[in-house]
């Protein structure tokens, strides 16, 4: 069973990779491109069969090592087929 973790920065908290992104599109001739948030993605390839068994694993792996959770939220999808 798959899980796709998506960690991004809270908001508020200053995002300059994001930023630098935002200035490259726009360097690029991008126009009307607002606010740029840079994350991560991270994919798990669990051994579990059973989706909210996943579910509540990848999130205690993305609460004690995936995410800090002071500054980033996450959020956790699990794939089933």
């Amino acid at each position: 069973m798959k899980a796709v973790v998506t960690v991004m920065l809270k908001d508020g908290v200053l995002d300059p990779q994001g930023k630098a992104i935002g200035q490259a599109l726009a360097g690029l001739g991008f126009a009307g491109v607002g606010e740029v948030r840079a994350g991560k993605v991270i994919e798990l390839e669990l051994a579990e069969t059973d989706p909210s068994r996943a579910q509540a694993a990848a999130e205690a792996m993305a609460r004690r090592l995936l995410a800090n959770t002071v500054i980033e939220s996450f959020r956790v999808a699990v794939e089933t087929a």
